[in-house]
């Protein structure tokens, strides 16, 4: 999709209002944001700001399913090293495998932050990784990655009781006052 920055934040602030219209007084509060996928040159885009989540600096990227060239990577730690943005890499689980150890490192040490679905904590292969991962600080948003309640329904809650059940209540509740959820409804 080659939608633009503009056409964009028009189409985002018109369903913004609808679900604005939906939600009852009870409802948590909303902020606007995108996921913004990675393409060659994205540092030097002019607008990239205005995708940042709403009243932060954090601009959720998400990168090819590939093994990562060293432009990519250099690129990343680039934009990382700019002001005004904190770059959050959505989905980390799909591409652990596909990248070096050495790159994680790099990518950890220049500041970008690491998000993960709910489903990496309730996968019967993933729960233990991402745990571990989790308790050493390498994971820090988790998402619903939820695009409907039929066949990607949100799975925040089960996450949270595996945590909670691997890493104590406690850790839970620190969890959630620093805010570690990061949604991406579509």
């Amino acid at each position: 999709n080659d939608e633009s920055v503009e056409a964009f934040l028009e189409r985002r602030k018109k369903a913004a209002a609808q679900l604005e219209d939906a939600l009852d007084e009870n409802a948590p509060e909303i902020l606007l944001g995108a996921e913004v996928r990675y393409y060659q040159g994205i540092s030097r885009m002019e607008n990239l700001k205005a995708l940042r989540i709403q009243n932060s600096k954090l601009l959720l990227l998400e990168m090819p399913m590939t093994c990562w060239t060293e432009y990519m990577i250099r690129e990343l730690t680039e934009l990382a090293g700019k002001g005004g943005i904190q770059i959050v890499l959505a989905h980390v689980e799909r591409y652990l495998k596909l990248q070096k150890k050495s790159t994680w490192e790099r990518l950890l040490e220049s500041g970008i932050l690491m998000q993960s679905n709910a489903s990496f904590f309730l996968g019967f292969g993933s729960k233990k990784k991402a745990i571990s991962l989790l308790k050493k600080g390498k994971i820090n948003f988790i998402g619903s990655d939820s695009h409907n309640t039929t066949s990607r329904p949100p799975m925040l809650k089960k996450a949270f009781d595996v945590i909670q059940k691997k890493l104590g209540r406690e850790y839970v509740e620190q969890m959630n006052e620093f805010g570690y959820f990061l949604l991406e409804n579509k």
